[in-house]
């Protein structure tokens, strides 16, 4: 499965609001673009978690191109889509190696948003891919954690180092970056426990785990990934904000995208966030991580509504026909 069709079905849900919604707002053949026809297009779009400033920015857009103007739906899809991909554009951002030697990469993110899995998903990548993994669980007070990480090890052909429960996780990391050293791996997960952006104690003890790592090789951590539950939608944004000053993330994995129809939260973090959204989850499996093309991302969001439209208009040419 292509990442365009992985990409749809971890969108369903978003998807069905979507087109839902831009067939209610098309009931009549052609639309008058006026303040009426704007104002509901913008709620449209904020249901779908895109952000207020976003959903903004594509309605002006459709306000400068045609507002008072009967307008059809296809031509109004066209502009909405150009807009989207300009707000979601960003440089291809897959996992910036090491130049040379160990890359390390700590992960990080809340209680629940998903890291153990995407931790899985990654490694099975990279295992696909023919690199030598090593994982460090530096979650150390939540023991079903270290657990289900070792089994994911296990699953996947992984090496893993875990602590005393309730030790303290850095050294934690430590041993796991000591451990990937000796036996020349190629990369090196560090796990850490979920914690809330507005624990004060916990994202200092976030910090030490990035100061650990940077001692033994100054140039880690090489990747500081947040995984954000995109059920949670706009509360993903104050996340990302805090995590990123405590620990610089250098970029975002999306899961449970295909849990959610808040898919637009993927507009409002790239609008808001200097942060590139490198992978996005679109189900349980350990290979059901995708690389995220802004590009492909937002022709999937419309490609139902599109296929429908197709579907209505040549049903509508037969009956012309007859």
């Amino acid at each position: 499965m292509g990442f365009f069709d992985r990409i749809k079905r971890g969108l369903t849900k978003t998807v069905q609001i979507l087109n839902t919604d831009i067939r209610d707002l098309f009931k009549q053949k052609g639309r008058l673009a006026d303040e009426t026809f704007l104002n509901e297009m913008f709620e449209m779009f904020v249901k779908t978690d895109m952000g207020v400033t976003g959903s903004n920015e594509i309605v002006a857009e459709v306000r400068t191109q045609y507002r008072g103007r009967v307008v059809e739906m296809h031509d109004v899809l066209e502009i909405v889509k150009a807009k989207l991909k300009s707000l979601v554009a960003q440089p291809t951002a897959p996992i910036q190696f090491a130049e040379k030697g160990l890359t390390v990469i700590m992960v990080c993110g809340v209680n629940g948003s998903g890291k153990t899995t995407t931790i899985a998903k990654l490694t099975s990548m990279f295992v696909a891919d023919g690199k030598k993994v090593v994982l460090g669980a530096a979650d150390t007070f939540r023991a079903a954690a270290v657990e289900q990480l070792t089994i994911w090890a296990e699953r996947l052909g992984a090496e893993i180092v875990v602590g005393v429960s309730g030790s303290d996780p850095a050294s934690v990391a430590h041993k796991a970056i000591a451990k990937a050293l000796e036996i020349n791996a190629d990369i090196c997960i560090i796990d850490t426990a979920g914690r809330l952006q507005t624990q004060r104690n916990l994202m200092q003890e976030l910090e030490k785990i990035r100061r650990v790592l940077t001692k033994q090789i100054p140039e880690a951590p090489h990747e500081v990934i947040l995984i954000l539950d995109a059920t949670t939608g706009q509360n993903g944004i104050s996340q990302a904000k805090y995590f990123t000053e405590a620990v610089k993330c250098t970029g975002i994995v999306l899961a449970k995208l295909d849990g959610t129809a808040k898919g637009g939260v993927v507009i409002a973090i790239r609008k808001q966030l200097d942060l590139p959204v490198k992978f996005i989850g679109v189900g349980e499996s350990a290979n059901d991580l995708a690389l995220f093309d802004p590009n492909e991302f937002v022709d999937a969001l419309f490609d139902e509504t599109e296929n429908t439209e197709n579907t209505d208009n040549k049903t509508s040419a037969k009956n012309e026909n007859r």
